[in-house]
């Protein structure tokens, strides 16, 4: 992967991470390359015409118009060969599949919940909770928004309350763990609505609107302590929740000598259960589970589930994407599977920052986040600069990132008006072992290219808007 070896050193507590040491010997991924997709090169013209035709939103390009792929790491990660003998075995009955209860096996194992309910990937497990915890006037807190999980909660009546720390909104603060609980945010609420009216506080591990920020264990530890004193649940959002233990074991004092199970084990015991969405840390290109402890939501669970997914043994998922998922959870779990991923993402961010490109550090997890606020000063927040930066990449390189500033943060479904976050960034994600050190550096020197010719860039405006998570599907023009 590249000429040296990239260690993040154990950071004194309360201290941030220090910078990646590095060694003379080389040190490559823990893979090798058996079997690989052809890419197409384009031209500028063939992306300009691209780029139109898609309203300059990177969701509508056509993958086939794409040269490195970096919209998203949902669903599009290389499965080994391990995996892919899974999906042999499928036990494709109705019900009772072989596969669910291999899932379950390694869900009760590697997670700790006693029970399991698949659905077809993360946001049906965030339906479920959301219908079955909160009630129309609920207040739901959480370590900043995410997209789909917001907007579930809304549907259900439920009002969305960030309860984040403040460094997490800041993308020069170098805090290791910005992903954390202000835990004095949540006892204002409480003081503010009582308990009875916050049904679960989610917690996503690791955060990704903040820049794939983790969340340490102490705080974990404090969140569980303060909501069993009120009678609150506590939900984990535990998409890249491998990703986050592995950043708990080289950050946090007193994790270094412990395993990920055991890390991840333990994160989970901090929570009454999960959402989980399989298509990233798990290393499959679909599928997801909700998990929970408690008997009664289990059974609710299980209820809702054939409504809206499929039968509690499939969940809508085809028993060998079911078997695909359990074995990624082994795999994802694996030390060295971890540190080539996470070094990717920080052999990037080094070069980056070397360069003097403006990114969220510390370095998230699963990508790389672009400040477009501090990369395109020139333009207002109103002229959606993430979403241009996003474009003119494309336009310069082909390389697929999205936006994730006041476009993804949507409207204010009272007051009609446009949220303003204070990040406005470009994530450039890193689907897993999917890319090289060679597409890397194809990564950074267009970055750096587009930076130098930076004051060319022009604001866009909005031409289409759906109705629901309209980064989506929205279209744009550009400002003339």
């Amino acid at each position: 992967m590249s000429n040296t070896t990239h260690h993040t050193t154990q950071p004194k507590p309360g201290q941030p991470a220090q910078p990646a040491t590095h060694v003379k010997r080389a040190w490559a991924e823990p893979f090798k390359i058996k079997m690989v997709e052809l890419l197409k090169v384009t031209t500028r013209e063939e992306r300009v015409a691209a780029l139109q035709e898609a309203g300059y939103n990177t969701f509508l390009l056509k993958s086939d118009d794409v040269y490195i792929d970096l919209l998203t790491d949902s669903g599009t990660n290389a499965m080994s060969d391990v995996q892919w003998a899974g999906m042999m075995l499928g036990d494709e009955a109705y019900a009772g599949s072989r596969n669910y209860y291999n899932l379950e096996q390694n869900v009760q194992k590697y997670y700790g919940y006693k029970h399991l309910i698949p659905t077809h990937q993360g946001r049906g497990a965030e339906h479920l909770i959301s219908r079955i915890l909160i009630k129309p006037g609920d207040f739901v807190p959480g370590n900043m928004y995410f997209t789909t999980t917001r907007l579930h909660q809304e549907l259900a009546g439920g009002t969305f309350v960030d309860v984040i720390v403040d460094e997490a909104h800041s993308s020069e603060n170098l805090n290791p763990f910005k992903g954390n609980v202000d835990l004095k945010k949540v006892e204002a609420l409480i003081a503010k609505v009582g308990a009875k009216k916050i049904p679960y506080i989610s917690v996503a591990v690791t955060v990704n609107m903040a820049g794939g920020q983790p969340v340490s264990m102490q705080n974990l530890r404090d969140v569980r302590a303060l909501c069993k004193k009120h009678g609150i649940r506590v939900i984990l959002d535990a998409t890249r929740a491998m990703e986050n233990a592995y950043f708990i074991k080289v950050r946090e004092s007193g994790y270094a000598d412990k395993s990920i199970p055991e890390i991840l084990h333990e994160m989970c015991s901090y929570s009454d259960g999960a959402t989980m969405s399989g298509k990233k840390d798990l290393l499959v290109n679909i599928g997801g589970f909700l998990a929970i402890n408690e008997w009664d939501v289990f059974e609710e669970a299980r209820n809702l589930v054939v409504v809206y997914e499929g039968l509690h043994t499939y969940g809508g998922l085809a028993g060998r994407d079911m078997e695909a998922m359990s074995r990624g959870i082994v795999e994802a779990c694996d030390a060295d599977h971890l540190r080539a991923r996470i070094g990717q993402v920080e052999y990037v961010g080094e070069r980056l920052l070397q360069a003097d490109i403006p990114i969220v550090k510390p370095v998230g997890g699963h990508a790389i986040f672009l400040d477009a606020k501090k990369f395109l000063p020139h333009l207002k927040q109103t002229d959606f600069p993430a979403q241009a930066l996003a474009a003119e990449l494309y336009l310069e390189s082909g390389i697929r990132a999205m936006e994730r500033g006041i476009v993804s943060a949507g409207r204010n479904k009272e007051t009609g008006d446009h949220y303003y976050p204070a990040l406005e960034l470009v994530r450039l994600t890193f689907p897993r072992r999917v890319y090289t050190q060679a597409h890397c550096d194809v990564l950074v020197e267009s970055v750096i290219e587009v930076f130098q010719n930076r004051q060319k860039i022009k604001g866009l405006k909005m031409v289409y808007e759906p109705k629901y998570l309209r980064f989506f599907q929205a279209k744009f023009e550009p400002i003339a």
